[in-house]
């Protein structure tokens, strides 16, 4: 028979360690860890990752909660085939939490931010933190030099505009030349994509002057290149970061669920305006990332939505990082 020889004071004693530092235990620090920095005890939280030279921040704009995610995955699916998929993968089959994880990159000589969050629209509802994280992390949003936008949906470039002035005031902004026109154009009036329309025309189209539209295979900065990734919208790109010999994959909404669907690519989302160009474009993107054993940020993965992927079954599962990229 085995025995236990934990004694209470020592589990305690253990237990107290453990809540005097969290970070040590999940490597995520929030702003309470963060008072060193003057930062305000809150939620916000981030996680830091070193890629060569680079100092890579994920940042936690918020969570969002869901129900029926069939509604939303797998749309093209019995509901019953998504409850199953769920199930497999210790899941609840009648809601989901969906987090937002914008990403800021200190090159050494640039700071380069992309994507915005929700921005003040969200904060009623428990996101647009994205300028509280940056803070708690030992930034400012004054000292953000590159804004890039992977594309223009809400939780996206809800962040660009602060009571009225641009949010990241120093900064110029760089987005594909394909989905600034999608968006922009009048053509977008009277459709589903409409109210997408009217958010570009008042945060997108005021920056335009300081904006630098780009293509597949652009250089924002040295050590960061634009990949067309086309599908989730007209004009959605992901980025490659390297630095050193290391690289990692910005895919941005390639995937929009860790499980729905990475094991299931070709499963339809509501969200995605060309699935069969998306679904398409997941395993291209996806492949390759397995392929090169790359690690990834995903916009929508559970957080500090840093990973890998390894091909199984019908698609890939997903590999939450760990401490790669703190040895």
């Amino acid at each position: 028979m085995i025995t236990h020889s934990f004694k209470r004071r020592t589990l305690f004693g253990a237990g107290a360690a453990a809540l005097a530092a969290p970070g040590l235990l999940t490597g995520i620090a929030t702003a309470q860890e963060s008072a060193e920095m003057g930062a305000m005890a809150s939620d916000a939280a981030f996680k830091v990752l070193k890629l060569g030279t680079f100092k890579v921040t994920v940042i936690s704009d918020g969570t969002r909660a869901s129900e029926n995610p069939h509604e939303t995955y797998g749309t093209n699916q019995p509901a019953e085939a998504v409850s199953a998929l769920l199930e497999q993968n210790f899941l609840p089959t009648t809601g989901l939490i969906n987090g937002f994880a914008p990403v800021l990159v200190d090159t050494g000589s640039e700071i380069v931010l992309f994507d915005t969050g929700l921005g003040e629209g969200g904060r009623e509802a428990g996101t647009g933190k994205l300028a509280e994280g940056i803070r708690a992390a030992g930034y400012a949003p004054e000292q953000v030099s590159v804004v890039v936008i992977t594309h223009m949906h809400g939780d996206h470039i809800g962040g660009l505009v602060e009571g009225g002035k641009p949010a990241f005031p120093n900064a110029r902004y760089v987005t594909g030349q394909v989905e600034f026109d999608f968006w922009k154009d009048e053509a977008r009036v009277g459709t589903p994509a409409e109210n997408g329309h009217k958010a570009v025309l008042q945060k997108v189209v005021p920056l335009a002057e300081k904006t630098t539209f780009i293509a597949d295979g652009a250089e924002v900065v040295p050590g960061i290149a634009a990949i067309a990734a086309f599908g989730h919208s007209p004009g959605h790109m992901i980025y490659r970061l390297e630095s050193e010999g290391k690289a990692l994959i910005l895919t941005a909404d390639t995937s929009n669920h860790y499980v729905l669907s990475l094991q299931r690519p070709d499963w339809e989302v509501r969200f995605d305006m060309d699935k069969a160009a998306a679904s398409a474009t997941r395993r291209k993107v996806f492949d390759m990332i397995a392929t090169d054993r790359l690690p990834f940020i995903g916009y929508h993965m559970p957080f500090p939505a840093v990973g890998f992927v390894e091909r199984q079954d019908q698609g890939y599962r997903f590999v939450p990082a760990t401490y790669q990229f703190d040895i």
